[in-house]
C-alpha cells in the first residue's frame, strides 16, 4: 500500500460525531523519561551511530541524521529502532552496551512521542478490494450450500505476502483467474443442484507415498488398514465403478507380497458395498497391471464418504528382526533388503461414473437451494424469485439492490427455457457464484468524498470484515440482519457479536488459517526426512504435528487464556500416533486430547514437532533455520539476507579425521567466514538451544555419536543452554513477542500489511491486553475496535491513477 499523504492529518471524518463510537485508538501513555544528560539522541549517538552510519550502513540502516527528539520526521526508521531495542538486539553483544533500563528508556521515549503524534493525527490506512481466496471461497460455498468442495482444481495457488494469503495488494486479477472462478461456479452449481443428464467422468484420489498403510485411515471403518477415505460428491443417482491401483515393487510384482490373503473393502458411509481379493502374484506385465476394479455399484447423488481400505489381518506388534516402518514406500528396497514384513499398498482410488442415471435424490445442498417447490407453471416465477433472492442475499453478504434480482432472473429464464425449473435455478446459482459481488469483497466509499478523507466503513462492510477475520467465511444471517439494521457499529452489540462468533465452531479458522500461516506450518509439507535415518516419520505423523499446533492455539482462543501460553504451556494436544512419537504414555485412539508434559523441555511451541521438523533438513537439524524462525516469526526481527558468494552450510566439510561432524561443529566451520559471523552469532545460539531435538522433534542426547552441546550466548549476552533457557530469554522481553503477534493478527484481519503508522495502534492494543492478563480476547477485540479495522481513507489521486 502506498504511503498516505501527510495531508491526511486533521481531515474531517465523514459521518462520525465526536464521542459517538468507541474504537481502539493510539493513546499517549505517560512513561518514564531518560535523564537530561542521557537523552535518546545521546544514547543513539554514542552506541548506535558508530555502526549505523552512512558509510558502514550495518543492517542497511543509517542513524547518522536521525533526531530522536523528533522521530515523527522519519517514523518508519524510528519504528525499526524501537523494534530492535525491544527485542534486545541493539547494540549487539560484544560491543559497548548501556544498561537494559537505558535502552528501554530510549524505546519508551520514541514510542511516547510517536503515539502522541498518532493520537492527534489518526491514520487508519486503507486497502484495495479483496477477492475470495481458495479457503474463503470453499468455506463460503460450504456455508451457503452445505457443500464441501475442493476448488484447488479451478483456482491457482495463492501468493503469500507477509505470511498470509489474503493480503489485498498481491491479489491480482487476470483473465486466467477469472476463468477459474467461472469454472468453479459451474462445477459448484452443477453438483449443488444435481444433474440428471450427467455423463461418465473420472475422479482420482491419490494416496501419498509416505502415508501410513499399517494403521486405519481417518474416516475409514474400524477393522481396516491403510487405503483412503474421502467425501465424494456424486452428481446423480446411478452406477459407479471404483478402480484401485496398487503399488508395484522394484521387480514389477505387487509390493508387499505376503502369504496372507489380502482383501480390499469398498464402503459407502461406513457400510461395505463390495470386497475384492488381491492376487499376490499380480504384475505390471499383466493386462490390467496393478489395477483391481469393482462391478458397477448403484450410488445415490450427493456427498458420500467413500473408503477403499485393506481388511486388517493382524493386531499388535509384528514379530520380525526389526520393527516395520509405517511408510515402507519411502524406500521400496526396505522390504527385500532388510527383511521387514511389508504389506500391499494402495496407490490411488478412481471413481468413474455415473452410468445408467436414474435421477437425482434429495441431498443436503438441494434442501438448502430449493426453499420452495412450484406445483404449477404460475408458481414457478415467484418460487424462483424466492430461491434466487435468498441465495444472492447470503452470497453477496448484503440485501439486494434494486434491479439485481431482475438481472439474476434473466439467467433463470434462459436456463428454464432449455431444461426446466431446476436448470433455471442452477443457471441463476452459477451466475451468483461467478458474480463480482460474491468473488470480490468490495466496500462502499462515501460519494464525492475528497481524496485523503477518513471515513467509517458501513455496517455491512464491517460485518464482512468481522466474519472473514474470525470465520474465514461470509457473515451468517444474524450478523447480516444486525448490520442491515445499522446496529453493528454500536460498541456493545459489536462486542456481543464477537463473543458469539468466537464461541461458534467456525472460529477454528483462527487456528487453521491465521495461526497456521503466521507460524508457517505449511512449510512442514516441504520436509521429507531421510527414510533410513528417520524411518518412523510419515505423513500421518506430519498431519498430527500440524494439528497439535492448531489445537493449542484454538484452545487458547476458546478458553480465553493468555497469549504467553504459546511459549509456556506445560500441556499439549495429541493423538495416539503423536503421543507415541513424543513418548507420552496412556494415549489411545485417533482423536486429539489434552495431556500434560512429564518434563519441562517440550513446553510451548518450541517443543512442538511441527516447528522443529519444518526448521530442519532431510538428514540433519538446522540451528540456522530454527534461529531464523524464532527471530522472524516470534520476535518480528528477521536477520538480513546472506551476502553474495557465501558458501552454503551444506558445502562445508562434514567429516574430520574420519568422524562425522556435529551440527555445532559444522556451524563453527561456517562462521569462520567473517561475512557470515555477524548474522550467525544472532541466529545460531537460538537454534542450538533446541539442538537436543532431532529432525522429527524427538529428544536426543547425541548428534553424530557426540554429546549434544546446546550452550550459547544470545545477542544481548544472555547465556542459554536448553529450551527452558530460550523460553526464559523470550519472556524476559515479552513485548517483542506480544507486538509481533498483534501485528500479524492485524495484518490478517485487515487484509493488508501493517505499516509503520499502524504501530501506535499495535502498542495501544498490547497495553490494553496487558491489563487483562494478555488474554486472547483482548487482542481480538483490540483489533476489531481499532480505527484501522473500522475506518478507511479515500484513496489519493495518485493511487487512482496508478
Amino acid at each position: 500500500m502506498k504511503e498516505l499523504a501527510p495531508a491526511v492529518a486533521g481531515l474531517v471524518i465523514l459521518g462520525l460525531s465526536a464521542g459517538s463510537h468507541e474504537v481502539m485508538r493510539p493513546t499517549s501513555t505517560p512513561a518514564p523519561r531518560l535523564t537530561a544528560d542521557t537523552t535518546a539522541s545521546a544514547v543513539i549517538e554514542e552506541y548506535c551511530v558508530r555502526c549505523h552510519n552512512d558509510e558502514r550502513l550495518r543492517g542497511n540502516m543509517s542513524l547518522q541524521h536521525f533526531d530522536a527528539a523528533v522521530p515523527e520526521q522519519n517514523p518508519e526508521l524510528a519504528e525499526k529502532v524501537i523494534r530492535k531495542l525491544r527485542a534486545g538486539m541493539m547494540p549487539p553483544a560484544g560491543v559497548d552496551r548501556p544498561e537494559d533500563a537505558t535502552l528501554t528508556g530510549v524505546a519508551i521515549e520514541l514510542e511516547t512521542r510517536l503515539d502522541e503524534i498518532a493520537a492527534a493525527n489518526p491514520n487508519p490506512g486503507r486497502r484495495s478490494f479483496q477477492r475470495l481466496n481458495r479457503a474463503e471461497y470453499a468455506r463460503s460455498v460450504e456455508d451457503l450450500l452445505g457443500l464441501s468442495v475442493d476448488v484447488d482444481a479451478f483456482l491457482p495457488t495463492e501468493t503469500l505476502s507477509n505470511n498470509f494469503d489474503n493480503i489485498a495488494d498481491v491479489q491480482n486479477m487476470s483473465a486466467t483467474l477469472m476463468e477459474g472462478y467461472l469454472r468453479a461456479a459451474g462445477h459448484v452449481s452443477l453438483i449443488a443442484v444435481g444433474d440428471p443428464t450427467a455423463t461418465a467422468s473420472s475422479t482420482t484420489y491419490k494416496v501419498p507415498r509416505t502415508a501410513s498403510q499399517l494403521e486405519r485411515a481417518e474416516g475409514a471403518p474400524f477393522g481396516t488398514r491403510g487405503g483412503v477415505s474421502v467425501v465424494h460428491v456424486f452428481p446423480a443417482d446411478g452406477d459407479y465403478v471404483f478402480r484401485l491401483e496398487l503399488h508395484p515393487g522394484p521387480t514389477g510384482f505387487l509390493f508387499g507380497m505376503t502369504s496372507l490373503d489380502e482383501q480390499l473393502e469398498i464402503s459407502i458411509n461406513g457400510e461395505r458395498v463390495t470386497l475384492l481379493d488381491i492376487d499376490r502374484w499380480m504384475s505390471e506385465s499383466d493386462p490390467a497391471g496393478m489395477r483391481v476394479e469393482t462391478e458397477p455399484i448403484h450410488i445415490r447423488a450427493g456427498p458420500q464418504r467413500v473408503t477403499a481400505a485393506f481388511i486388517q489381518r493382524f493386531e499388535g506388534p509384528v514379530d520380525d528382526l526389526i520393527t516395520p516402518v509405517d511408510h515402507t514406500l519411502a524406500d521400496t528396497q526396505i522390504g527385500s533388503a532388510y527383511g521387514v514384513t511389508t504389506v500391499p499398498h494402495l496407490r490411488d482410488l478412481s471413481i468413474v461414473g455415473p452410468f445408467d442415471v436414474t435421477g437425482v435424490s434429495e441431498t443436503p445442498s438441494r434442501q438448502r437451494v430449493f426453499s420452495c417447490r412450484p406445483t404449477s407453471s404460475e408458481e414457478e416465477r415467484p418460487c424462483a424469485e424466492e430461491i434466487v433472492s435468498g441465495i444472492a442475499t447470503q452470497a453477496y453478504r448484503r440485501p439486494l439492490e434494486p434491479g439485481e434480482l431482475e438481472d439474476l432472473m434473466r439467467f433463470f429464464e434462459v436456463g428454464a427455457g432449455d431444461g426446466g425449473f431446476e436448470v433455471g435455478i442452477r443457471t441463476s446459482l452459477q451466475a451468483i457464484l461467478a458474480s463480482p459481488h460474491f468473488v470480490f469483497r468490495l466496500e462502499e466509499v462515501p460519494a464525492d468524498a475528497p481524496a485523503g478523507t477518513i471515513y467509517r466503513i458501513g455496517d455491512l462492510d464491517l460485518a464482512s470484515r468481522l466474519s472473514f477475520f474470525l470465520w474465514a467465511s461470509a457473515p451468517d444471517a444474524e450478523l447480516r440482519e444486525i448490520a442491515a439494521d445499522g446496529k453493528l457499529s454500536d460498541p456493545d452489540v459489536l462486542q456481543a457479536q464477537v463473543s458469539r462468533m468466537l464461541a461458534d465452531p467456525r472460529a477454528e479458522a483462527l487456528g487453521t488459517r491465521f495461526a497456521s500461516q503466521w507460524l508457517r506450518l505449511q512449510d512442514l509439507e516441504k520436509l521429507h526426512p531421510d527414510a533410513q535415518l528417520y524411518p518412523y516419520y510419515d505423513q500421518t505423523l506430519a498431519v498430527a504435528m500440524d494439528r497439535e499446533t492448531e489445537e493449542l492455539f484454538n484452545h487458547l482462543v476458546r478458553e480465553d487464556r493468555s497469549l504467553l501460553e504459546l511459549i509456556t504451556a506445560d500441556y499439549t494436544f495429541v493423538n495416539e500416533r503423536l503421543a507415541a512419537h513424543y513418548g507420552i504414555p496412556g494415549v489411545v485412539g485417533d482423536h486429539f486430547r489434552r495431556v500434560g508434559y512429564t518434563d519441562a523441555f517440550r513446553r510451548g511451541l518450541l517443543g512442538h514437532g511441527s516447528i522443529l521438523a519444518m526448521t530442519s533438513h532431510a538428514n540433519r537439524t538446522s540451528a540456522v533455520l530454527r534461529g531464523k524462525w524464532v527471530m522472524e516469526v516470534l520476535l518480528g526481527t528477521p536477520p538480513p539476507p546472506p551476502p553474495p558468494n557465501v558458501p552454503d552450510l551444506e558445502q562445508t566439510d562434514g567429516v574430520e579425521d574420519g568422524r562425522m561432524l556435529t551440527v555445532r561443529e559444522r556451524m563453527e566451520q561456517h562462521r569462520a567466514n567473517p561475512s557470515c559471523r555477524s548474522c550467525h552469532r544472532m541466529m545460531d545460539p537460538i537454534g542450538l538451544a533446541l539442538e537436543n531435538f532431532d529432525v522429527t522433534g524427538v529428544w536426543r542426547i547425541k548428534d553424530a555419536g557426540m554429546p549434544v552441546d546446546p550452550t550459547g550466548e544470545l545477542f544481548d549476552g544472555t547465556p542459554i543452554g536448553s529450551p527452558d533457557d530460550l523460553r526464559a530469554a523470550l519472556l524476559k522481553r515479552p513485548e517483542a513477542f506480544i507486538r509481533t503477534f498483534t501485528e500479524n493478527l492485524m495484518a490478517y484481519a485487515l487484509g493488508r500489511r501493517v505499516e509503520y503508522f499502524d504501530m501506535p495502534t499495535v502498542r495501544a492494543i498490547t497495553r490494553q491486553a496487558a491489563e487483562n492478563e494478555n488474554r486472547m480476547s483482548s487482542f481480538i477485540m483490540g483489533v476489531v475496535q481499532s480505527d484501522a479495522f473500522q475506518m478507511s481513507v479515500v484513496e489519493s489521486t495518485d493511487e487512482q491513477d496508478g
